[in-house]
């Protein structure tokens, strides 16, 4: 099964919300890890919204781009 991830306006970027499904399909991590993660209580934060789970494309993202590691020049 492929996520599809919708490209919105960049204002509406920090407001979205995605399913577990979408952010496997964003980091590369497995569905099933995602919710192992949520079960032993690390891996990245999420809100529930009754029995759904949601995960912040913005916060995702800045924790992307705080694991950037920089090589050094040759």
């Amino acid at each position: 099964m492929c996520a599809k991830i919708r490209v919105l306006p960049s204002d509406l970027q920090s407001q979205r919300y995605l399913t577990d499904v979408e952010v496997a399909a964003l980091t590369g991590r497995g569905v099933q890890t995602l919710r192992n993660d949520r079960h032993k209580g690390r891996g990245f934060p999420y809100r529930k919204f009754g029995k759904s789970v949601r995960y912040s494309l913005a916060e995702i993202l800045a924790i992307m781009e705080s694991h950037r590691i920089e090589p050094e020049a040759l």
